[in-house]
């Protein structure tokens, strides 16, 4: 019985031998496996810092909730909005006209090229609108959602046309 039983183990043994050798020629003959790329929520690089613009205090500021003043030094309202196209360009500035605190007034937009912001280092500055009173009054209202009628001061605003 125990020949029997190392006989047994012998063949058991040179059986796995076998296959292990085969295994072995086999990987020898393959090509490596190409080095996998780790999935880990970290890159392997990290991001490239973004590009950084310094505007001086006295270069740039918000206009939203400016007053906005005719030439003539007459109270237009201000700004409450900024209407930019589809490719980012600022096209008008929505103005709230008229009114007293907030009622009876309409919101108007005018072309931002009929604006000049030549005093607006502090926030008690106003803009200055091209327009008369007279012309903002009679201007549609502006309302969201439909077409903008937008005021111009010298007519030169060009609509835009967009393929849909």
């Amino acid at each position: 019985m125990r020949a029997r039983f190392l006989f047994t183990l012998i063949v058991v043994s040179l059986a796995a031998l076998s296959v292990a050798a085969s295994q072995a020629q086999n990987d020898a003959a393959a090509p490596a496996p190409p080095p996998q790329q780790k999935t880990t929520a970290s890159p392997a690089a990290p991001a490239p810092p973004p590009s950084v613009t310094i505007i001086g205090a006295r270069d740039a500021h918000g206009v939203l909730g400016r007053d906005v003043r005719s030439p003539t030094d007459e109270d237009m309202g201000h700004i409450v909005d900024v209407i930019v196209d589809r490719v980012g360009m600022v096209r008008a500035a929505v103005i709230d006209f008229g009114g007293f605190l907030g009622v009876g007034s309409r919101r108007i937009a005018v072309d931002w090229n009929a604006l000049h912001f030549g005093r607006i280092a502090n926030k008690s500055d106003s803009i200055t609108l091209e327009l008369t009173k007279d012309q903002v009054t009679a201007a549609p209202e502006y309302k969201e959602d439909t077409p903008i009628v937008v005021l111009g001061a010298s007519g030169t605003l060009q609509p835009l046309q967009f393929d849909h």
